[in-house]
């Protein structure tokens, strides 16, 4: 068939779409049906070859927006479609290959065609397209509409929790959790998030509604399962030699220019290398249950798809659910932990953890729990030490993760009881042997000086001082590199706000008997660079009076710089937190003046240790423990909708959608 394939471009002059958008109405079992659905293709997936298809359906779609209104030809389709799903269990356990790849060349065109549909045209016309039916009498109108609708989200669901997924199903499973995605695309063409949708209506209520925890459950397994694709052919009807009539004599090449035979382009390109090294319903899967997951709540009722992600448990707990909560299901956290761990490059597995940490108690409690965290955390501090290849939206859903985790004492204890040995992504120093404590230090405090020197965000340093300020309390056994490298950025902290000082100062200066421009917001400057400071400060002292004895190399390292500190013990900003600091740095310099000079590192080390059994406890003011809970932004719906629906736009599997439609959206951001 391949052999005298046509090309994508030729699609729209193809006899059996032509007379599928047409003047002639079709009906349901008119044998046309069979021979449009008998094509054989690998969908494209290079963005190239998704465009042509792209320009060859809006063509076919223009003369189906025309010509439908008297036709019913798309309602026809879906009908066509809808009749074939009803046998498709049965047909995957016989293994019937014939009518599993009909089905799906079916939802293919649907897809294809709704795609187009949802970006030229209001949810309010979709749905008259829907309604329109050959010789439909004004009785039958709006029932119609709803019906059909319904239905087809309906058989999406049930096509995806109730199939057996194997070789031959698929392509299917796949199709159909890319048409749900294709139905909720709406949003991309309006800047403002949808609260009120047709077919968010649909699915959070009616028919849709009892499906949400097993279409939850499935997607999340799909995910979990990370099923690669079947080797091309396997989901194709394959010709058999006993004759078979029509449907058989087609696929074996009687109609070649039917469809074309569609390639990934080219072999070895990037795309297919892509593919092979991922599952596309894995990958696909969780791009829906992200929109799921982020659609606004209906005025009466919460989003169920949310709720379902927000109460499910472990197999292992044996719990009883509440009987409040209709959505409760139970997986198996083991194996969603590993995939959470092997997935984090990237977003979508990202956010997927942040949604299951903030909002899941359940799966929260367990990731805290596990005596592998190093799993977890370590590709989370990747993504923030490579801050420079991401994108901020990403590097901000690491950071939260790392802030929510170090809200709890537990982890903040274990992580610097977990040794780590080569880290080999860490290229400022071989660390040959370092806890994963003093590791997660290292890569929070270089986000901040990446921040402090490129981004300048507040919102990327606040949570990661947040998150160095809950760890604090329990720095143990502090890296000597993760020691020096908080006293420097202390440094470079003291050397951005005397620069600042100065500018200020000189701006004043110039001003005076000048009427020019406004003057730059130094003290704005100044105010942002004096909180950062003393947020360090804090840290530092919260080290020192809850855990002196065990971070001799921090106070080493406070020794080594003291005179940094020197400026701010007189600075009414600072005067109360240099209090400890100034006390610590004078009696360990004391103890070492008593030592007599040129003492070695081992040996001042080891005076450190000393005194600080010596070191009465009580001679340390107590300030207030330092913690900092994560707190999700008032409506954060205008956050994440457009990220999920920009990971769709440059992540999804086959789906191409024209940049100039996108309107929620920059396309830089996207």
């Amino acid at each position: 068939m391949g052999a005298n394939s046509s090309s994508i471009s030729e699609l729209p002059e193809n006899e059996y779409l032509k007379k599928l958008s047409g003047s002639e109405p079709i009906s349901e079992n008119d044998p046309f049906w069979n021979q449009l659905l008998s094509f054989s293709f690998t969908t494209p997936t290079n963005s190239a070859d998704l465009k042509l298809l792209e320009e060859a359906t809006i063509s076919v779609c223009k003369s189906l927006v025309e010509k439908n209104p008297r036709t019913g030809n798309l309602g026809s389709l879906i009908k066509v479609f809808l009749s074939r799903t009803k046998e498709l269990k049965i047909s995957a356990e016989c293994q019937n290959h014939l009518f599993i790849w009909q089905a799906h060349n079916a939802l293919f065109i649907i897809c294809c065609l709704l795609k187009v549909f949802i970006s030229q045209m209001s949810e309010e016309e979709l749905q008259l397209h829907f309604t329109y039916e050959e010789k439909a009498g004004p009785s039958s109108y709006g029932a119609e509409c709803e019906d059909l609708i319904e239905e087809l989200l309906c058989c999406l669901i049930q096509l995806i929790v109730e199939i057996p997924l194997l070789d031959i199903t698929y392509s299917i499973s796949l199709e159909a959790v890319t048409t749900l995605i294709v139905f909720l695309s709406c949003q991309l063409f309006h800047k403002e998030i949808l609260r009120e949708s047709i077919i968010h209506r649909y699915l959070m209520h009616g028919r849709c509604l009892p499906y949400t925890s097993r279409l939850v459950k499935t997607l999340l397994y799909n995910f979990i399962r990370q099923e690669r694709s079947p080797p091309p052919g396997t989901h194709v009807f394959q010709q058999q030699t006993d004759g078979g009539g029509l449907l058989y004599g087609i696929a074996s090449g009687v109609a070649t220019g039917l469809w074309t035979v569609f390639t990934l382009g080219g072999v070895g390109s990037k795309a297919s290398a892509q593919l092979e090294q991922c599952s596309p319903l894995a990958s696909q899967s969780l791009l829906l249950l992200l929109v799921l997951a982020n659609l606004t709540d209906a005025p009466d009722t919460p989003n169920p798809y949310r709720q379902a992600i927000m109460s499910f448990k472990n197999t292992q707990d044996n719990t009883a659910f509440s009987s409040s909560n209709p959505h409760a299901f139970q997986i198996n956290f083991n194996s969603l932990y590993t995939a959470l761990c092997e997935q984090q490059k990237s977003d979508q597995a990202t956010l997927l953890l942040y949604m299951l940490l903030h909002q899941n108690s359940n799966v929260r409690t367990y990731v805290l729990a596990r005596t592998d965290i190093e799993n977890l955390v370590l590709p989370i501090l990747e993504i923030l030490y490579h801050v420079e290849e991401r994108n901020s939206h990403h590097v901000y859903m690491a950071l939260i993760i790392l802030l929510i985790l170090t809200e709890d004492d537990g982890f903040n204890r274990s992580i610097h009881e977990v040794i780590l040995r080569n880290i080999t992504w860490y290229a400022e120093r071989v660390l040959t042997e370092i806890s994963l404590g003093s590791l997660l230090i290292l890569v929070v405090i270089r986000t901040i000086q990446y921040n402090m020197t490129r981004t300048r965000d507040k919102y990327l340093h606040t949570n990661c001082l947040a998150a160095l300020a809950n760890m604090s309390a329990q720095f143990r056994s502090l890296h000597q590199y993760a020691a020096q490298r908080i006293i420097s950025l202390f440094s470079l902290l003291s050397k951005k706000h005397n620069k600042v000082l100065e500018q200020a100062t000189q701006s004043l200066r110039g001003s005076l008997g000048s009427n020019d421009s406004p003057l730059p917001d130094y003290a704005q400057d100044l105010n942002v660079i004096e909180e950062v400071i003393r947020m360090m400060l804090e840290i530092i002292n919260s080290c020192l009076t809850n855990s002196l004895h065990h971070n001799p190399n921090l106070v080493y390292a406070l020794l080594y710089k003291r005179d940094l500190f020197e400026q701010f013990r007189t600075h009414p900003s600072f005067q109360d937190i240099m209090q400890n600091i100034d006390l610590v740095i004078s009696f360990f310099s004391s103890r070492l003046e008593q030592a007599g000079a040129e003492l070695s590192v081992e040996r001042v080390l080891e005076i450190i240790k000393q005194g600080a059994v010596a070191l009465p406890k009580d001679r340390l003011r107590k300030f207030p423990e330092l913690k900092f809970k994560y707190v999700e932004e008032e409506q954060p719906e205008e956050f994440f909708i457009p990220y999920v629906w920009s990971l769709v736009y440059n992540s999804a599997v086959a789906l191409y959608w024209n940049p100039r439609d996108i309107q929620l959206f920059t396309m830089d951001s996207g």
